[in-house]
């Protein structure tokens, strides 16, 4: 789900306090899953006396799970360690870098604030070992490094940010039973899925359910489809290009992969309730169809957030489950991998800062929020098996096996694209108005900015 979702209200609401207190969710030692070496290789850091804050943008019950991370760097350093969650993250952390007081780290929910933030000399670089160590220990490694290198104040690029809990986006969700009682196999490559698509019509079904329906935000499922496409069909170094305005949104590249969108999105067979009903469906509500008697749809492309909109009591891996939204076989572009993640920064500098960003590189850091809930990682380093279920161990695999990794675009570009021209855009292409004629209208807007 875009970002202005997960910011939530516009309203400020801190709520801060120290990890220290809490005891350690897991006992060092005790389950062999755990990388307990990683843990104890931290006791040779003797941090005592010294105290770093964190300002992130988790809330209640995700602000328990993040310092039930941090409560282990505290056990192992003696480092006292003050988190804040904001849920108006992103103007509380440009407020508080032009006032000189920042906190020591933050947890940037979007690279693009990093960015800016880099440029104006306001974020610490982490430097070449960094870079080095995401690129060798991150699958996909220099899609990490990509992502967070940026230029400095002084002009030259370096690692400004290392991620750290990571959606995965590029899912597409279905009900086994429909696909065993219809004989249906789950595609491995976009040649296959277009093929299983034209195969449920002819069987007289309907293959997908589409939403694009959310309120002022409507229009957003649908950039997601275009951005999964781009980088099905064209160089990770185009969609680069692409989301920072290098390469223009009418190009031929970009139009061909909203065609891509509008081969199954523009065709009144292959969409539940025809075409036009897709701009209309609640985003929330698209994937119900997947669950009537006869089924409405059999597949839904949506990323791993959308559970929480499927009816009560469903069981994912029983009731529903998801697989690789599959890449072409026929080019050669690998297995590309659509989502978004939080990566931590140096905002004030200092020793212990510097500490927590080296605990961010032990697996422990990691496996202790995958054996809970709603972490995944794309760290090589980790023991899969600690995952807290089986849907998070599945969607961490997707992770571990992507030859790249690219960052929601319109979450990369101006709001007024990623946040607007674009969402109207993929609404009037949806309805029928040309590709070309959208794409430049949107080209037209972005020229316009200042």
């Amino acid at each position: 789900m875009k970002s202005v979702f997960l910011a939530g209200a516009a309203a400020l609401a801190l709520m801060a306090g120290p990890a220290a207190a809490q005891e350690l969710k897991f006992a060092p030692g005790q389950d062999a899953k755990f990388n307990w070496a990683s843990y104890e290789a931290l006791k040779s850091q003797d941090l005592k006396g010294q105290e770093i804050s964190i300002l992130g943008p988790w809330l209640g019950p995700d602000k328990e799970l993040i310092e039930s991370v941090i409560a282990y760097f505290e056990a192992a350093t003696g480092a006292k360690v003050n988190y804040s969650g904001s849920d108006s993250f992103e103007q509380q952390i440009v407020i508080d870098t032009e006032a000189g007081s920042p906190p020591n780290i933050a947890a940037f929910p979007q690279p693009g604030l990093v960015r800016d933030l880099a440029a104006k000399g306001q974020i610490a670089p982490l430097g070449q070992a960094t870079s080095d160590w995401l690129r060798d220990n991150y699958a996909a490694g220099q899609s990490w490094v990509d992502l967070s290198t940026f230029k400095g104040k002084d002009g030259k690029d370096d690692l400004y940010g290392l991620f750290f809990k990571v959606d995965v986006k590029s899912l597409v969700w279905y009900v086994p039973e429909n696909f065993e009682d219809a004989g249906y196999e789950v595609p491995k490559t976009m040649e296959e899925l277009k093929a299983l698509t034209d195969k449920i019509v002819a069987d007289g079904g309907t293959p997908w359910c589409i939403g694009l329906g959310s309120g002022a935000a409507t229009g957003w499922p649908a950039t997601d489809w275009v951005e999964d496409m781009m980088l099905r069909t064209q160089s990770p170094a185009d969609y680069d290009a692409w989301t920072s305005n290098g390469m223009k949104f009418d190009d031929p590249k970009v139009v061909a992969a909203i065609e891509e969108f509008g081969y199954f999105a523009r065709n009144d067979k292959y969409v539940a309730g025809g075409a036009g009903a897709a701009a209309s469906t609640d985003f929330r509500d698209s994937p119900k169809g997947l669950f009537t008697s006869p089924p409405q749809c059999y597949m839904h492309r949506q990323a791993s957030f959308i559970p929480a909109f499927f009816p009560d009591g469903t069981k994912v891996g029983e009731d529903v489950d998801f697989f690789y939204f599959p890449a072409y076989a026929g080019k050669d572009l690998g297995q590309p991998v659509l989502g978004a993640g939080t990566l931590f920064s140096i905002t004030k500098d200092s020793p212990a800062a510097r500490a927590f960003i080296e605990f961010l590189k032990s697996p422990i850091a990691h496996e202790v929020w995958m054996a809970q809930k709603g972490f995944l990682t794309p760290y090589k380093g980790v023991n899969t098996d600690v995952y807290g279920d089986p849907t998070l161990k599945k969607m961490g695999d997707i992770l571990l096996g992507a030859s790249t990794f690219r960052f929601d675009g319109s979450d990369l570009m101006p709001g007024a694209i990623g946040a607007g021209a674009f969402w109207t855009g993929m609404v009037d292409y949806t309805g029928g108005k040309d590709a070309k004629v959208v794409a430049g209208e949107i080209q037209k807007t972005w020229d316009a900015l200042k």
